[in-house]
């Protein structure tokens, strides 16, 4: 299995000191490529999985792992997008599609040219200029899409992602992601 999960249990004590399980003994094998979608109502411990599973929550009990190896903190490899989007106010769309592979020390050249090959593919070529501030809701989101994807990770975690997006550009958004995946 790509994607592990093995008897892992998350919980955390409140200000009273009595603990709380937000998740118990959760057993789950995801293999590589699978496009996986977990369901449940709000607060059954969705986005404290994911966030486990990236490396933002520790677990209490049992072990997550990516490709064999036990998941402790957050990594390049597994990049997670979120509801909010994330970006920085004062760069461009292309620096901000380019903020990961700076942090990874991709050459400048090869930066701008990766960056603007992914703003190209989720539809923002021409809004490479653009700040944070000029983009719609959805747009915004196509951004933070690209520069996940920019960083070629391994796994990409998306944590309602089009929570905050009007219906149309929702769908929009679910079609271009299916696309990007197969491409």
């Amino acid at each position: 299995m790509f994607i592990d999960f093995e008897n892992v249990t998350v919980s955390y004590k409140d200000k009273s000191g009595n603990e709380n399980v937000v998740l118990e003994d959760v057993n789950l094998s995801i293999d590589k490529g699978e496009f996986i979608c977990l369901l449940g109502p709000s607060g059954c411990g969705k986005s404290t999985l994911l966030n486990a599973a990236a490396g933002f929550e520790k677990v209490s009990k049992g072990t997550v792992k990516i490709d064999e190896k036990v998941v402790e903190k957050p990594s390049l490899k597994y990049i997670t997008i979120f509801q909010n989007y994330g970006l920085f106010p004062w760069r461009s769309v292309l620096k901000n599609v380019e903020f990961g592979l700076e942090k990874m020390k991709v050459p400048k050249e090869k930066r701008e040219e990766i960056a603007m090959k992914n703003i190209e593919l989720v539809g923002l070529k021409g809004s490479e200029h653009k700040h944070p501030a000029e983009l719609s809701g959805g747009m915004k989101q196509r951004v933070s899409i690209a520069r996940a994807l920019a960083a070629d990770p391994d796994v990409l975690f998306m944590d309602e992602p089009f929570g905050a997006l009007d219906a149309i550009t929702k769908m929009k958004l679910q079609d271009d992601i299916l696309r990007i995946c197969k491409e």
